[in-house]
């Protein structure tokens, strides 16, 4: 048996435009352009023909960026909100933690807020009564519960308004994204309350931006974008196809950054600033790679890169180092290497070849980053140096610091002729 369907549910708000508002009822008769001013200029849908079911007993998982509905879809089931078409059906008695603080009386104490609260979810005075030691511990809120809520931090929101959620013993826990506010310790003692409603086979829906407690504790997923369901099913399924998504609209809107940039910065300002060097060998183009060969600019730090330099020797040359560096947007310097440092001995580039330098895995932070790459001489005289002219984006959800060695490899065509160093 289900204990929520949601079939073919829209629902559309109405948007008003900035120059339609006026300031008072009194100008806008005077003005005489009081319906005007109500009149909605476009119309946004938020939820466009969703349907879904959730078993009882099963953690059901919402994900989507900003603005894809799953707000307002947890609206809709609670009731807050009516679906402009369709239907909701729950069965079973529901709690929710849907906005921070929703619910609360500012000017009142967490005491009476817990009291107000709890009838409102369907508790009689004396079951609240039964129960507000437990909420006020669990909450960690002993030496606030008086103070007026309006004095709380929005940790302490998050903190009371879970505490009520899950002491009226409800069937269906909603959940929204409150808990990316909690305080660090607070958390994952959210987290074991959820994993024992999931063992005492309560139905729970999760909204939440957090892709890894997503794929933990979820037994099925929708994927939700601009009102749309793009696909539902096994948590690791839909989770994947949602960041492969996310990836490739990162992907546009940095190339349209740089290209932002780029048409901000004059050939001459560019030369005299990030490039330098007679380019007796010139790297005429530079390119960054997936390990398959696709030239992209947002990796993922499990990911490896190729970066590839076409360059052009416009006379033989004996004396030449090819070498990059990684900068973050600190401008720190990340890794750095060269084939002299590596123990390459050059021998002769003439004409034209291509130098791959491939890193096996990107194992760096979340950011953006900015690529050197040179050709000189061994004492330094550079042929032709490109500073910053080349950036990309690791999209990561790591949380660690520093600078790491990268694992990679040279490759040169046949025209360059080099020795690699000597394996040890």
């Amino acid at each position: 048996m289900s204990a929520i369907v949601v079939d073919h549910v829209t629902r559309i708000y109405q948007k008003y435009s900035f120059q339609h508002r006026f300031k008072t009822f009194k100008s806008a008769i005077v003005r005489g352009d009081f319906f005007k001013s109500l009149r909605p200029d476009e119309l946004v849908t938020a939820l466009d023909d969703v349907s879904f079911a959730v078993d009882k007993g099963l953690t059901f998982g919402v994900i989507g960026e900003n603005g894809s509905g799953k707000s307002t879809l947890l609206k809709v089931i609670t009731g807050i909100a009516k679906p402009t078409s369709g239907q909701v059906k729950v069965n079973g008695k529901i709690s929710a933690l849907i906005e921070l603080g929703a619910g609360f009386h500012p000017e009142i104490s967490g005491r009476e807020n817990i009291y107000i609260n709890g009838i409102m979810l369907g508790l009689s005075k004396k079951e609240i009564t039964a129960k507000f030691d437990e909420i006020v511990r669990f909450a960690e809120l002993e030496n606030f519960i008086d103070a007026p809520v309006k004095t709380y931090s929005s940790g302490m929101h998050m903190r009371l308004g879970f505490s009520i959620a899950i002491n009226v013993n409800p069937d269906i826990l909603l959940i929204d994204e409150v808990l990316a506010v909690g305080d660090a310790s607070f958390v994952p003692k959210c987290l074991d309350r959820i994993d024992d409603f999931r063992r005492r086979k309560k139905t729970i829906l999760f909204v939440s931006h957090d892709l890894s407690t997503v794929e933990k504790i979820c037994d099925h997923v929708i994927w939700l974008k601009h009102g749309k369901i793009q696909t539902m099913g096994e948590p690791k399924r839909v989770v994947d196809a949602y960041l492969q998504d996310v990836t490739e609209k990162q992907e546009q809107d940095f190339e349209k950054r740089q290209q932002e940039v780029e048409d901000e910065v004059t050939y001459e300002e560019e030369r005299r600033e990030n490039r330098w060097g007679k380019r007796e060998v010139e790297i005429k183009k530079v390119r960054l790679l997936t390990m398959g060969g696709q030239e992209k600019h947002v990796f993922h730090p499990d990911e490896g890169m190729i970066i590839a330099m076409d360059v052009t020797a416009y006379s033989k040359i004996n004396d030449f180092v090819f070498g990059v560096g990684i900068f973050n947007s600190q401008g720190i310097c990340c890794y750095g290497t060269n084939t002299q440092l590596e123990d390459y001995k050059p021998q002769s580039v003439e004409g034209e070849g291509r130098v791959v330098f491939r890193i096996a895995r990107m194992s760096l932070i979340n950011g953006t980053y900015y690529l050197d790459v040179a050709v000189h001489k061994k004492d330094g005289y550079p042929y032709d140096y490109h500073r910053n002219l080349y950036s990309f984006m690791i999209s990561s959800s790591w949380k660690d610091v520093g600078i790491t060695r990268l694992d990679h490899s040279w490759e040169f065509s046949e025209r360059i002729r080099i020795t690699p160093a000597k394996k040890s």
